[in-house]
């Protein structure tokens, strides 16, 4: 999973901003064979992705072009969960308000039996991914640990209008890590 949130490099590769558009989109890696060189002075900075469960805990939604199906059903959802506009314009700015608190990312507390499968959440320092009545320790290359999902209140990382359209039925893509005993 690939995302986008503008051009956050300089010429020489260094990342200088944490955004630059309020348009964030997490995309396929391959798309109508497109090829990109990896942060190419001028075009958008690739922001990778172990899936799309962590995409979604960052901020960001499905791409309108390269993953129209799944952009279309979150859409749908959204309408549904959310109400309101649900075009694009009208999802990012509410996202925008919803994943960061100043310069930082925005964290607050929900009950634990409130929160649906794909949510990410902050325990002991640690980010997890809950699914399937669990809790799956993120790391860079897959969920290595899992633990039991603890009762009352929990640090929510996921944005909240994301937890009501996971929680409305949208699944998300996770590593197949998170499958394995």
């Amino acid at each position: 999973m690939m995302g986008n949130r503008g051009i956050l490099h300089d010429h020489t590769g260094r990342i200088v901003r944490r955004y630059a558009v309020k348009r964030w989109i997490a995309c396929v890696l391959e798309f109508r064979g497109r090829r990109r060189s990896v942060m190419t002075p001028g075009r958008y900075t690739e922001l990778f992705f172990l899936d799309e469960a962590t995409a979604l805990a960052a901020g960001h939604r499905p791409c309108a072009e390269c993953r129209r199906a799944d952009y279309l059903r979150f859409r749908e959802l959204w309408s549904a969960c959310i109400g309101g506009p649900a075009d694009a314009d009208s999802m990012d700015a509410r996202l925008h308000a919803e994943r960061l608190a100043g310069k930082d990312k925005r964290i607050y507390r929900q009950q634990a039996n409130l929160l649906p499968d794909g949510t990410y959440i902050v325990l002991d320092s640690q980010p997890w991914l809950l699914w399937q009545g669990e809790l799956h320790g993120w790391g860079d290359s897959g969920y290595s640990q899992r633990r039991p999902i603890p009762r009352g209140e929990l640090e929510v990382l996921t944005p909240r209008s994301l937890v009501s359209v996971l929680g409305a039925g949208y699944r998300p893509g996770v590593h197949p890590s998170v499958s394995r005993r």
